[in-house]
């Protein structure tokens, strides 16, 4: 209750500043009554939406896109308040100076009109930009190519491509033609192989039988492999009973299985061509902070060799600096997920990545390399918690691999 009044004096002192704003650069008295309206209907819905009986921390489109209104509204008006507070301190020093030097009654000068205008214009580059990011940025979905060269590639194995899906999140979608474009945009691709890397729903495996049949159509010559992520164990859910959570489950892999994945439970295989073998190794969900550790390295190695070209999927990109990097094993690649570049942040590829995830993850986004391992982590083809993507946007991924060094203008 104590964070819902936190919550609520902050909303309030936020939107007073922001109609103080609006009133100030305009005279239209129906501006004033439709901000008021958005900043009713916002928080109405909000409270609504998460004040009801709820599973636990599950999120569903229509909660999501509460949670996503309300963030737009408070982006608007955490531009303004900076601006419009620092001129109401500007214009109280300019008040009490006037009292002390005039000796007169104290005089607060007027809000000017020019910087409520130049805050209300700040605060719409945010706002508009998070709604684009519910309206169309989730769906656009981008194609990443990377060419990743190792000397010990086998032969066999040189030109091979692999294309990678994580955090699909499938609780979250809302519309099928744009999923149904996504996998045709994977198929595409034509890659050797397809391995998702965790994350197939936001909570329940129910979520995934409306898609069962679009994901069906995934097609790669040597097979569809997969892992579980965090939000596949059903952890987020008050489930009535230890047995129902344990057979979301086991739905969930049966759901897979149907698919088409092969789902790697701290286990391995092996893909081969020409006499030659590639070792492709999945563990369970293991990340830190707080995150699930039910990924066992150890036992998901136990049929490879330290000589095999070895390809890791482990969902959490914290797995690899902590287990994976330190292995006496070398894993030549590992693919993960997990962070979806917190679907904000800005990317010019040649000049800028950033995302405020940085500072929660060192390996957030793309190629990463230590030590002649590499790892890369996907940016998601779905979204969970905020229903849009603001320059961080849906990823598939295509890596091909090379035989032989890099080339060193690369």
């Amino acid at each position: 209750m104590t964070r819902w009044i936190i919550f609520g004096i902050i909303y309030i002192f936020f939107t007073i500043y922001g109609f103080q704003a609006v009133k100030t650069a305009t005279k239209q008295q129906w501006i004033y009554y439709l901000y008021v309206a958005v900043a009713l209907l916002v928080i109405g819905n909000f409270i609504y939406q998460f004040a009801i009986t709820s599973e636990g921390r599950v999120l569903n489109p229509t909660k999501s896109y509460a949670f996503g209104f309300l963030l737009a509204f408070m982006s608007f008006n955490l531009v303004i308040v900076p601006i419009m507070l620092g001129e109401d301190i500007i214009r109280g020093a300019l008040g009490v100076y006037d009292k002390l030097v005039t000796r007169e009654s104290f005089y607060l000068p007027s809000r000017r009109k020019f910087i409520s205008q130049i805050a209300l214009g700040l605060a719409a580059i945010p706002f508009t930009s998070l709604l684009y990011g519910m309206y169309k940025g989730k769906y656009n979905f981008r194609v990443l190519n990377y060419t990743l060269h190792f000397e010990d590639l086998p032969d066999a194995f040189d030109g091979y491509r692999i294309t990678q899906l994580s955090d699909i999140h499938s609780g979250s979608f809302d519309n099928k033609k744009k999923i149904e474009y996504a996998i045709d945009l994977v198929n595409e691709q034509a890659s050797d192989v397809i391995l998702f890397t965790g994350d197939m729903v936001n909570n329940k495996s129910s979520e995934m039988e409306p898609w069962r049949d679009t994901f069906k159509r995934l097609k790669a010559k040597d097979g569809k492999f997969s892992v579980l992520g965090n939000h596949d164990y059903g952890d987020y859910v008050d489930w009535p009973t230890a047995e129902a959570k344990a057979q979301n489950l086991e739905d969930l892999k049966t759901l897979q299985k149907d698919i088409g994945f092969d789902l790697l439970l701290n286990d391995s295989r092996f893909l081969e061509k020409d006499g030659q073998r590639l070792a492709l190794v999945g563990v369970e969900n293991w990340g830190k902070g707080g995150f699930k550790k039910a990924g066992d390295l150890q036992k998901a190695k136990e049929k490879i060799t330290p000589e095999d070209f070895k390809i890791l999927m482990s969902h959490d990109p914290s797995h690899w600096e902590a287990e994976v990097v330190p292995d006496d094993y070398h894993y030549h690649l590992t693919l993960s997920g997990h962070t979806h570049g917190m679907q904000f942040g800005i990317e010019i590829p040649g000049w800028i990545k950033w995302s405020p995830v940085k500072w929660r993850y060192k390996q957030w986004a793309g190629i990463y390399e230590e030590v002649g391992q590499y790892i890369n982590v996907n940016r998601g083809f779905g979204y969970l918690g905020y229903p849009g993507r603001v320059g961080i946007w849906p990823e598939i991924t295509v890596i091909e691999l090379k035989k032989g060094k890099a080339p060193q203008n690369a």
